[in-house]
């Protein structure tokens, strides 16, 4: 570790991961809401369902602008990056509300900037850089665990039916402003300042950046993609498409999907506590594996038994151990100075799969209108990302954020 770091109070440790454990809520709640919201917007759009994922697919190009949210919190320092996210999160989240009937476009350009916002991820980097090599993991998933609280899944379906589903995305405005008073506390963390005093204070360039990667550094950024773009694809099937699965499909009446859809984003809470278990004490490749592993078999179940609750549950628990160790690895096997920018540049490649994953589901929902081999697919995507095993990934439990730069 470099001497002139020094490791921070438990305290100012315990708030950053709460602080950023709810940048994370907000993320997660405004990724997640659509699900239970979607029957309400096609219906209040006119439009099919074939039809949403398509359009869903091409406004996905907007994402790609991620790159920017990445490069701001390299070459500005990790705290502007913060309030440059959460300000893309919150600012769109209200302005839909303000969107009409006749503007479906204008929905589109707002929420896709929204997830545009939350594939950033920049919220676990923090939490890499200022944690103790022994908790890193534990500390991380601790955040994503608080961004996981379902709150979503317990208001929107009732603020849609109340005051309309446009106030399921505008309440997150208000918890974006309480986060800006959370955000004034937040300190610079060391070792971004140690890398700006190198460059004598300079703002880190695109060009710079990009020269400063390493064949390492590539060969990481490649594997963080192929994981998270898989993750991403199979995710979208499910969270996009679940409640319409159930309510549109199966003909469950929205009280009822509602009851389920509680217990899996509880479960989804049991996912990153385990994730952040597994990471800590068995390994960051284990990790991988078992929570890819769980996946499939979800996916595959919930496809062939043609709804099953089990599978569905066994989705939302382990699909989760990935992102959560997605998070946490993104973190922390890139250099200090060009961090958040191999994490943009990864999480931009990654873009394609807001762009793919919905003209997969466009695809798949003209093959099967009765959605029986829908899901089966979502588990055939997540068996590619235990192929990037085989490079051997640098195991990084336990180490300080200085040895894995040296010895990966």
């Amino acid at each position: 570790m470099s001497e002139e770091f020094e490791q921070r109070s438990g305290k100012y440790v315990a708030y950053l991961v709460v602080f950023m454990g709810l940048v994370g809520l907000l993320d997660q709640s405004l990724s997640l809401i659509e699900g239970p919201l979607l029957p309400f917007i096609l219906e209040d759009y006119g439009i099919s369902a074939p039809e949403f994922a398509f359009w869903q697919g091409i406004y996905g190009i907007i994402t790609f602008g991620v790159f920017a949210i990445a490069w701001v919190s390299d070459a500005f320092g990790r705290r502007k990056g913060i309030l440059f996210l959460m300000l893309v999160l919150g600012i769109p989240a209200l302005l839909i509300v303000f969107t009409t009937e006749g503007n479906f476009h204008w929905f589109m350009i707002l929420y896709s900037i929204i997830i545009l916002g939350t594939i950033s991820n920049i919220w676990e980097i923090p939490i890499a850089e200022e944690s103790p090599p022994a908790k890193r993991g534990l500390y991380g998933s601790i955040a994503f665990l608080i961004g996981l609280i379902p709150i979503w899944a317990f208001v929107g379906g009732p603020i849609a039916t109340s005051l309309g589903w446009r106030w399921a995305y505008g309440i997150w405005f208000f918890l974006m402003l309480g986060l800006c008073v959370m955000w004034y506390f937040m300190k610079e963390p060391q070792r971004w300042d140690i890398e700006h005093k190198k460059r004598e204070s300079k703002f880190l360039k695109i060009k710079e950046a990009f020269k400063e990667m390493k064949r390492t550094d590539l060969i990481y950024i490649l594997m963080c993609t192929i994981v998270y773009s898989m993750w991403t694809i199979s995710y979208i099937l499910i969270r996009t498409w679940g409640g319409y699965y159930y309510m549109n499909v199966k003909g469950w009446s929205e009280p009822q999907f509602r009851s389920i859809l509680t217990i899996a984003a509880l479960l989804t809470m049991v996912g990153a506590i385990l994730s952040g278990i597994l990471m800590d004490k068995l390994g960051r490749n284990g990790t991988m594996i078992i929570g890819c592993a769980g996946s499939v078999i979800g996916f595959i179940g919930l496809g062939i038994s043609g709804g099953a609750t089990i599978f569905f549950f066994m989705i939302y628990i382990f699909m989760p151990v990935i992102i959560a160790w997605i998070m946490v690895y993104f973190a922390e096997i890139f250099p200090t100075k060009i961090r958040s920018t191999a994490v943009g540049v990864s999480a931009t490649a990654v873009r394609a799969s807001y762009v793919i994953g919905p003209l997969i589901a466009f695809v798949l929902l003209i093959a099967y209108p009765d959605m029986s081999g829908f899901y089966i697919w979502g588990g055939i995507f997540m068996i590619v990302p235990l192929i990037t095993l085989l490079i051997k990934p640098y195991e990084t439990k336990g180490k300080v954020l200085e040895a894995v730069q040296e010895e990966r």
